[in-house]
């Protein structure tokens, strides 16, 4: 996946682990929705002082919405999946349940510790990655099941999807994986990793 026409590539990788017991549910690539991003980048290029660039900017990734549309599960276990909603502007995830803020620089990001974005890089490097952290805590999704339980594969908040979302509310990133389960007494935490390359002669 990459976006050729501008010499930049970008690659995401979404890791979703139980908190308490290390058990990882989720790891795997996402896909790009590289209209949006492409004006995210030029946005977050030309954009000032946060104060003076926050309205109708799309060049923040703001929030981690999820959804539970991403997958069909039949009678006999058997999951199809659907493909990544990428393709135009105004591409959604295909049934979002629920959002979180999770850009530290935002009051509306009320635990920056556990939901927040940074960045690395190495010098000599012609990449650098962006790692956006999200935590669904005990409490939330609020209505979410008391316990965790496979027959209830088709709930509300059995997540089989997420993505970024920027501040106006447009899909950067998709990726859609086997349901997982959030409720009362799992804590579980998101890392999604985005890295941006350029073409350059520096090593990647």
């Amino acid at each position: 996946m990459n976006l050729s026409e501008q010499n930049i590539f970008i690659k995401g990788h979404v890791t979703i682990t139980d908190a308490i017991t290390g058990e990882i549910l989720v790891d795997k690539d996402n896909a790009v929705n590289f209209e949006n991003l492409s004006v995210a980048i030029t946005e977050s290029l030309i954009s000032g002082p946060l104060d003076a660039a926050i309205q109708n900017n799309n060049g923040f990734i703001y929030s981690m919405n999820f959804g539970n549309g991403g997958t069909t599960v039949a009678s006999n276990g058997i999951i199809t999946y659907n493909s990544p909603n990428v393709v135009g502007s105004a591409a959604q995830l295909y049934n979002q349940t629920y959002s979180k803020v999770i850009n530290n620089q935002f009051s509306a990001d009320i635990d920056t510790t556990n939901n927040n974005l940074t960045y690395s890089h190495i010098p000599g490097k012609a990449f650098s990655d962006i790692v956006v952290a999200c935590r669904l805590d005990y409490g939330e999704p609020s209505g979410q099941l008391a316990f965790d339980n496979s027959s209830q594969i088709n709930s509300t908040y059995a997540f089989d999807e997420l993505g970024l979302f920027s501040y106006s509310g447009q899909l950067l990133t998709h990726v859609i994986f086997s349901p997982v389960i959030k409720s009362l007494n799992r804590l579980i935490d998101v890392a999604y990793t985005l890295r941006i390359s350029t073409l350059s002669s520096l090593s990647v």
